[in-house]
């Protein structure tokens, strides 16, 4: 009984901080139109014209953009973020939290073996009690830091691609992640709790 109404509470709470989250669209997010891809490309394309070939740009843009749609479908998601992730961490779907698609969309974009991008890994909210830590991957030119990127994240509307400047994402304020994980080590150091950060979750 105990269990049950505890299951009940956390989806009720997920479902108020979810409330003005957009729900997934049925089917699944739309495929990206080619207008959209063009668009992502140019972006990442703009980040620096004279080093970044265009082709990887939009080789870039494809992967971010079909392979978000596809995490979408392989984590069954069914509802706006915040409720997906109280079913994972209840049991209920094995995957989908902010920072496994970050993983997944890491380990997809590494197989184009880019030459002239650079992707990076950031965190936000990690220094907030109240905010759900968010984990994301960005999109460089090579040799760029962190902040001239680009955001891909897919996690906040469900596979429906969210890509923007980092400077212009004004939902989250990103953090490199290794700062994040060596800030984490270094307070767990100081309560005693050992030097290995922890995940976000």
């Amino acid at each position: 009984m105990v269990a049950t109404f505890r299951i009940f509470a956390m989806l009720l709470l997920a479902s108020f901080l979810a409330a003005c989250g957009t729900p997934p669209q049925p089917g699944g997010p739309p495929v990206a139109s080619q207008q959209e891809r063009a668009e992502l490309a140019s972006l990442i394309e703009s980040l620096a014209p004279e080093t970044v070939d265009p082709e990887e740009a939009m080789r870039a843009a494809n992967a971010a953009l079909d392979h978000a749609r596809q995490l979408a479908a392989e984590y069954q998601v069914e509802d706006p973020p915040l409720i997906h992730n109280v079913k994972v961490n209840m049991g209920i779907k094995e995957r989908g939290l902010c920072y496994e698609w970050a993983d997944d969309m890491q380990a997809r974009m590494q197989q184009e073996g880019f030459a002239t991008l650079q992707l990076h890994r950031a965190i936000a909210n990690f220094d907030n009690p109240i905010l759900v830590q968010h984990s994301t991957l960005i999109v460089s030119a090579a040799g760029q830091g962190m902040y001239d990127g680009v955001v891909l994240d897919p996690w906040r509307a469900g596979g429906d691609l969210f890509w923007d400047r980092v400077t212009e994402d004004t939902r989250y304020n990103w953090t490199p992640q290794d700062e994040v994980f060596a800030l984490q080590i270094a307070q767990r150091e100081r309560r005693g709790g050992g030097a290995q950060a922890a995940r976000d979750r």
